[in-house]
């Protein structure tokens, strides 16, 4: 025989109230886009079709007169896709989100209005202490788009100029083995009983990767070095494909260096500058009429002998060596860049008003507080804090104290 249930009559049974997520109210977005006026910038932050998205979601956006025409997207195309084209850059300041595809500059910082936010890259080397003041002092929260991370941690937009330069400059250093451009007059892919080029890439990051890819595209013959060999086994397995790799060996770097067609110069930097790994006297043994392309350039390079070029003029010779020292080389080939860049940015937009706001994607997205380096009146980077002399902040822990 079972026994009855026993209930005290202490036993309350006093239902307890649900605990239910409020969703944050979704938030409509005012985003402006100047036109820039950096050297060389020829990019958009966000293209026709991205602002035709964000207008049909009911954001506002204001496009300065002129800014996309770097990248042939002209004010009509933009004002079809329902951009508001603004030609007083004090208007378009007003905009409470401000992007940019190149560095906010000294005179654009002035016209920043209090508590804005801000996604742009930084440029370290050209970054200064004036603009961070400025920025601390209106309270911007800025965010470079560069060290912005995706879901599977990684850089959406550093990947996809890496993976642009890879490919410009196999591109461009074909152009210049051509007898068009004064060169020697070699095709880099060869053809049937005549060797192909040999192509010498130094860094097997994702620049060297692509680069790898379109030199065998091409028919070249590639050899790859790199100061990591998990690296140099990972390039390997993501082209499926054997080649020569070693690591950087000044010895046989030189040798390779001599009978090299083409050297590209792809090294990942090393506390913000690119170490030098080609010395002069080895660039002085290279053959006459060989390319170097300097894809490092716009963290020092990683060649002695190069120095700064512009899209406008691109190379120089030094010793018989053709030298391409560009940087932002994916600023060459703007419109597939600005594209590249703009598929990020509009997720990230569409992401931040269903949060209700910027700031609300910072507090659920570790990727995106990655890029924080300014947070209201806090500089929230400890790289750029120490080397300005600030006071640094943890991001995370200024959040927690304002939740």
């Amino acid at each position: 025989m079972s026994k009855k249930p026993y209930i005290s009559p202490s036993f309350s049974y006093v239902p307890l109230e649900e605990t239910l997520e409020i969703p944050p109210r979704r938030k409509q977005l005012f985003i402006g886009i100047p036109k820039e006026t950096a050297f060389q910038e020829n990019r958009v932050p966000l293209t026709p079709d991205a602002v035709s998205v964000l207008v049909n979601d009911g954001h506002d956006v204001a496009v300065e007169h002129g800014a996309g025409d770097g990248s042939f997207y002209f004010d009509n195309d933009y004002s079809e896709a329902g951009a508001r084209i603004v030609y007083d850059k004090t208007e378009l300041y007003k905009a409470t989100t401000i992007i940019k595809a190149a560095p906010i500059s000294e005179e654009e910082v002035a016209l920043l209005q209090p508590n804005q936010v801000v996604i742009s890259p930084i440029h370290m080397p050209l970054l200064k202490a004036e603009i961070l003041e400025q920025l601390l002092a209106k309270k911007i929260v800025a965010i470079a788009f560069e060290s912005i991370k995706d879901d599977a941690g990684a850089n959406p937009i550093v990947r996809s100029m890496s993976e642009i330069a890879g490919n410009y400059a196999i591109l461009t250093a074909a152009r210049y083995l051509g007898n068009t451009d004064n060169g020697k007059g070699v095709l880099l892919g060869g053809i049937s009983g005549v060797a192909p080029a040999r192509v010498l890439i130094i860094g097997a990051g994702v620049v060297g990767e692509f680069a790898a890819r379109a030199s065998f595209g091409l028919g070249a013959s590639v050899k790859i070095f790199d100061n990591s060999v998990y690296r140099l086994m990972r390039l390997q397995n993501n082209i499926g494909r054997r080649c020569f790799t070693s690591v950087l060996d000044p010895v046989i770097l030189a040798e390779e260096l001599r009978s090299a067609d083409v050297a590209i110069g792809a090294l990942k930097p090393v506390g913000g500058i690119t170490p030098v790994v080609v010395t002069e006297q080895m660039v002085s043994n290279m053959k006459a009429g060989s390319v170097i392309i300097d894809v490092s350039m716009d963290r020092g390079g990683c060649f002695e002998t190069s120095r700064l070029t512009s899209h406008e003029k691109p190379v120089f010779k030094k010793y018989d060596v053709i030298h391409y020292c560009v940087p932002n080389i994916a600023s060459g080939v703007s419109r597939t860049a600005s594209r590249a860049i703009s598929n990020v940015l509009m997720g990230i937009m569409q992401q931040s008003a269903e949060m209700g706001g910027v700031e609300g994607i910072i507090m659920a997205k570790n990727g995106i507080r990655r890029g924080v380096y300014v947070y209201k009146g806090c500089i929230t980077n400890a790289p750029i804090a120490r080397r300005f002399g600030f006071k640094y902040t943890d991001l995370d822990l200024l959040l927690s104290s304002h939740s």
